[in-house]
């Protein structure tokens, strides 16, 4: 026996009624109490319209993103971590896995930036190759001060690297500057005190309890991929490598469980105390690559950093995902690797 109405069919009326209610709620954004009004029914009728609309294909919602981001796996990648923030960016189909493409990390770390940075923010900005091409990306800053959170990999280089980075960075926001001409790693505390006494490391230093926004690099604990790991001796590398290093940030030293190591070597570094990242609302680190796909876990369970730009490969380790699992996320181990 017939009901006297497809089950599958929408008359002509409830067609144009769907459709002027699904254009009122999705783009004339009235709610559904307001709809409700207009066409004289319940709100629990509105919702069951809006539904069916769905449901019949008369409604298509499309979620787009830039290409080059990857949507599902930078919301599985913040939850998983908790994160306040998490964007992971395609790798490059011709790349290999283990090798990050940075100037798109650093491209989309400086779109990021124009979101987290606000007029009157302190913005510092870490040593790192990473950093130095957001730096070289930014097109847009709301007017902060930028101050420099390390000293430089060569004093020889200053002017190419990380100075230049807080100079870029200043003068797109037409804020203030504060480098630091210094090394990075010094022979012992003693000449790291000394340099820290001097009147325009001293000052920098004097900002760093009032960051805002902080971006720093992440580096595996080997060559290549750690700055501070190639500047060290051959037998200062296996004395924190026995210790369990397995990333370094700034200069700061951790196992793979996020534990800091090896405080005295940043004893013997110009750069900001670990303590003082932690106290600063927003640090990004940019990291990416199956590299260094171990230290970026390491240090996000550091608890030092809030937000993270990285690339598919790295976030395909840190999430769980195997080649053959690609791209269904919730395959993913959900105790993390």
């Amino acid at each position: 026996m017939s009901t006297g109405r497809s089950a599958t069919r929408m008359g002509p009326a409830e067609l144009v009624q769907a459709a002027a209610m699904a254009r009122r709620f999705y783009l004339e954004g009235k709610s559904k109490i307001q709809i409700a009004e207009e066409f004289g029914v319940s709100r629990f009728k509105v919702a069951r319209v809006l539904e069916t609309a769905l449901e019949r294909d008369l409604v298509r919602i499309e979620i787009r993103v830039p290409a080059e981001l990857d949507a599902e796996r930078s919301d599985a990648l913040r939850a998983r971590y908790g994160l306040r923030h998490a964007v992971v960016v395609e790798s490059p189909a011709d790349a290999e896995a283990d090798t990050p493409d940075p100037e798109n990390l650093g491209e989309v770390a400086a779109d990021l930036l124009g979101e987290l940075v606000t007029e009157g923010d302190v913005l510092g900005l870490a040593w790192g190759r990473s950093t130095i091409h957001m730096a070289a990306a930014l097109h847009r800053l709301p007017p902060c001060t930028v101050v420099q959170l390390t000293g430089v990999y060569d004093a020889g280089t200053a002017e190419r690297g990380s100075v230049e980075a807080v100079r870029r960075a200043a003068a797109v926001s037409g804020g203030e500057a504060h480098p630091i001409y210094a090394p990075m790693l010094l022979p012992d505390t003693a000449t790291a005190d000394a340099l820290r006494g001097q009147t325009g490391i001293a000052r920098a230093f004097e900002y760093f309890d009032k960051v805002t926004v902080a971006c720093v690099s992440i580096g595996s604990w080997e060559a290549g991929i750690s700055t501070v790991y190639d500047m060290l001796t051959e037998e200062e590398r296996a004395h924190y490598e026995s210790l369990g290093a397995a990333a370094e940030m700034s200069a700061h030293l951790f196992d793979a469980e996020g534990r800091r190591i090896g405080r005295d070597l940043g004893e013997r570094c110009i750069t900001v105390e670990a303590d003082r990242l932690r106290r600063i609302p927003e640090v990004v680190a940019i990291a990416g690559g199956r590299r260094k796909a171990e230290a970026i876990g390491a240090v996000l369970r550091s608890g030092l950093v809030t937000s993270l730009v990285t690339d598919t490969a790295a976030a395909d380790y840190l999430l769980g995902i195997t080649p053959a699992a690609h791209p269904a996320l919730d395959r993913a181990d959900p105790d993390g690797p």
